[in-house]
């Protein structure tokens, strides 16, 4: 039984990293793999599979089914905040086209959002203002590939920035001022590189959409006093989870949770009018993408993190650990080959197993375990490498799939033109991390 869950296991992963020439949706491949390989398990273990349904399997759940409601409330506040206009800002400050100030503005603010919001539904939004803006297909795809780059960078150095930084933190893993001041500068060295040779490739201005309707004003469905108060609650609510977390020792998705409550109040009282009115509340033009792509992510999440604890469970995972130490023993080295291999397959699906091969260690005992204590360099260079490595080839992270469908993209013309710059940037953000590490111990 072992060997049939570890071989369904190792297609699925398969599956899932061939999705681009298969066309077998990665979500549906994760789920089947992760009920199936749980069903195999519980008719394996026979008499005690009452114990392992109601106690081994609900405590894997509510690891996982923490993240996903996390995930599924940070989508919920930025819908609100979208379709009340709060992100208008963004298309009326990149509306130039001189390129360095669109290029570097959808940069940073893309980078900012990621950090407080998962870095999906921050590039499903600034893909979404990126093509009302710019016309040109060519500048698109570069201005996308910049996007991609951005979110997964900037979502790497925040504990509630990426559904790996997530997963990480909750195993307990890394504490987020800690883990804060060890990858920022990484992240941004990470991100800023490729993107500087990315501006190389572009013209000197941009081909910008013209307006098709005149702007006569403020026509959102509310003030502007209004949309930046629910901005800031919003945003900076999603900042202070992490302390919430520390102060109440409460799972973090009660947090944004919190925030979501304040947001949906707020909503209710400043569209009250048109919600008395039966007038619709929706702007015009509300893309609904951003419903779909982060909900088929967290159904892809809750497959990988069922695959992932069935493995855990039958020992598969802690034999990949011993045999790690024996044979490589050196996480260098292998926090480098989990880089490469994002570039190929979901880094959610890496990083995921990677944390589940070795535990926490309260205390170091030798230089080696001191990697696995809690802010330890391999739960950082995990993250690091899978992130950053992720960003190789468009299929490697979720966001990158975004792209791809957005633009119809090929994986050709982004090998031949961005994944070069990607790993100048991967290179250069190793050494600033253990130039900082070395600064900070």
């Amino acid at each position: 039984m072992t060997i049939a869950i570890i071989t369904l296991m190792l297609l699925a992963y398969l599956l899932i990293a061939s999705e681009h020439i298969n066309h077998i949706n990665k979500a549906t491949t994760a789920m089947f793999a992760g009920v199936v390989g749980w069903i195999l398990y519980i008719i394996y273990v026979g008499p005690d599979k009452g114990y392992i349904a109601e106690n081994v399997f609900m405590r894997h759940s509510a690891y996982f089914c923490s993240i996903v409601l996390y995930l599924l409330s940070t989508m919920a506040i930025v819908e609100v905040l979208s379709v009340n206009g709060c992100f208008d800002f963004i298309s009326q400050f990149l509306r130039t086209r001189n390129t360095r100030r669109f290029l570097w503005g959808t940069v940073f603010i893309t980078a900012l959002l990621s950090a407080n919001l998962d870095n999906l539904t921050t590039t499903v939004l600034m893909l979404i203002i990126m093509r009302r803006l710019l016309g040109n297909r060519r500048q698109r795809l570069y201005v996308g590939a910049a996007i991609v780059i951005a979110a997964c960078c900037g979502g790497s150095f925040t504990v509630i920035g990426d559904a790996t930084t997530l997963m990480v933190w909750t195993k307990g893993a890394i504490t987020a001022t800690s883990f804060f001041k060890a990858m920022v500068l990484p992240a941004l060295v990470a991100m800023v590189i490729p993107v500087l040779l990315i501006s190389f490739d572009l013209p000197d201005t941009l081909d910008i959409n013209r307006r098709h309707i005149v702007y006569r004003g403020d026509d959102a469905a509310m003030p502007l006093w209004q949309r930046c108060v629910m901005l800031f609650l919003g945003i900076g609510g999603l900042w202070f989870v992490p302390t919430f977390h520390r102060i109440t020792l409460l799972p973090p998705f009660l947090g944004s949770l919190c925030v979501l409550g304040v947001i949906w109040v707020l909503n209710e009282v400043f569209n009250r009018h048109s919600i008395q009115s039966d007038q619709p509340i929706l702007l015009p033009g509300s893309d609904r993408r951003l419903q779909y792509e982060v909900l088929q992510v967290i159904m892809f999440l809750i497959g990988v993190a069922l695959s992932v604890s069935v493995l855990v469970e039958i020992g598969a995972m802690q034999s990949v650990g011993r045999w790690i130490d024996h044979n490589i023993h050196d996480i260098y080295v292998f926090s480098i080959f989990t880089g490469v291999l994002s570039a190929v397959l979901d880094n959610v699906c890496l990083v995921l197993s990677a944390v589940s091969i070795y535990d926490v260690l309260p205390e170091a005992h030798s230089t080696y375990e001191q990697f696995f204590t809690q802010n330890g360099q391999y739960w950082h260079l995990i993250v690091l490498s899978a992130c950053v490595g992720g960003c190789l080839l468009p299929i490697g992270c979720t966001a990158g799939y975004a792209l791809l469908k957005s633009e119809d993209m090929g994986l050709w013309w982004y090998f031949r033109h961005i994944s070069g710059k990607v790993l100048l940037g991967w290179i250069a953000s190793l050494i600033t991390y253990f130039g900082v590490d070395f600064f900070l111990r």
